[in-house]
């Protein structure tokens, strides 16, 4: 789509595009790359906050391709967003500490089986297999066309969180970034996310384009199917709540909020863990810290915590007022003998 007209109309016409583009959500549009790249690309991934965003245009996407929703195609390439921060261990053999390999064999004979020897079955009953080899998978394969096609526009207040859980940068490409620009702000200005299929390895997912800040990310999002219901756990909110308790408990929370920081809350138990390898390494002596012991809570002892909540958060109130009246009584009084004294004067 070749743009001619000013980027206010555009924005008025992309708007309108998104709230037509509204119908029949979740149509199956499948997309395709590799796992593996997404894999690599995730190892390569070791920045956080101001740096990451910095990072990406050095960074090697793991997909390319583009955007389309209606006769409009927006060059994009993928970016992962986040990386998982976990520590890796061998397993050893204790009296030389040599590391252990596992071997593939068959439950037969428990022989060694070579690679190009070992298919792939699907148990349709108890001990009975279906072999699917390599061009099976290709025959059902949906064909990649690089092109995140967004079927349908959704407001995302509408969206159980739970459906989101992998997201990637969406970075734009050379001749693309004005028709980023402008779905970006038509849909940070409508509320609403776009809805498309991207397949990865031999897997359909759904996916969501949503704004992000500066960026647009593509998310990943569960199947309806895929979502547990709730229904069979215990449901603690349908307790009853007196008044007193209820805001005693809204008291509490105010107490605590803060603004949201995320670069304060830390893996602690990585952290300390970490520790211990390294005074392990360096052949330190190691103390074990003593655990402390979890309180237990009841009613009485929350009522308790509430009510002293509820206490300390009205004296900081009183002492914060107490403090400006006193600034005011102190400027007052200072206005006023400076007006004595050019009077006397």
């Amino acid at each position: 789509m070749t743009i001619k007209s000013g980027p206010a109309k555009f924005m008025k016409l992309a708007r309108r595009l998104i709230s037509t583009i509204n119908i029949r959500p979740f149509l199956p549009v499948a997309r395709n790359f590799s796992e593996a790249d997404e894999l690599q690309a995730e190892d390569r991934l070791r920045l956080t906050g101001r740096a990451l965003w910095e990072s990406i245009p050095r960074m090697r996407p793991i997909w390319k391709g583009s955007i389309s929703f209606g006769l409009v195609y927006i060059p994009v390439a993928v970016y992962p967003a986040t990386r998982e921060e976990k520590l890796s261990f061998r397993q050893l053999r204790s009296s030389d500490l040599s590391p252990i390999r596992y071997k593939k064999v068959a439950e037969a004979d428990s022989k060694e089986v070579p690679a190009d020897q070992i298919v792939k079955g699907f148990e349709f009953e108890r001990g009975h297999y279906v072999v699917m080899k390599d061009e099976d998978f290709e025959k059902v394969r949906i064909e990649s066309t690089h092109s995140i096609d967004i079927t349908d526009f959704v407001d995302l207040e509408q969206v159980d969180p739970k459906f989101f859980y992998k997201p990637y940068f969406l970075e734009p490409q050379k001749g693309g970034e004005k028709a980023y620009a402008v779905l970006h702000k038509a849909l940070s200005g409508t509320g609403k996310i776009g809805v498309a299929k991207v397949v990865i390895s031999n897997r359909e997912h759904l996916a969501a384009v949503k704004p992000d800040g500066l960026f647009l990310i593509l998310e990943l999002m569960h199947f309806a199917s895929e979502i547990l219901s709730a229904d069979v756990l215990q449901n603690g909110s349908n307790a009853a709540v007196s008044d007193k308790e209820l805001k005693m408990a809204q008291a509490l929370i105010e107490s605590m909020a803060v603004a949201w920081e995320p670069e304060k809350y830390r893996d602690e138990y990585r952290t300390a863990l970490m520790e211990i390898i390294e005074q392990k390494a360096q052949h330190k002596e190691i103390t074990a810290k003593p655990a402390t012991a979890p309180t237990p809570t009841n009613v009485v002892d929350l009522v308790k915590v509430l009510q002293d909540s509820l206490n300390r958060t009205q004296a900081v109130k009183q002492k914060r007022s107490s403090t400006r009246d006193g600034a005011r009584r102190s400027t007052s009084t200072l206005v006023k003998q400076r007006r004595r004294a050019g009077a006397l004067g």
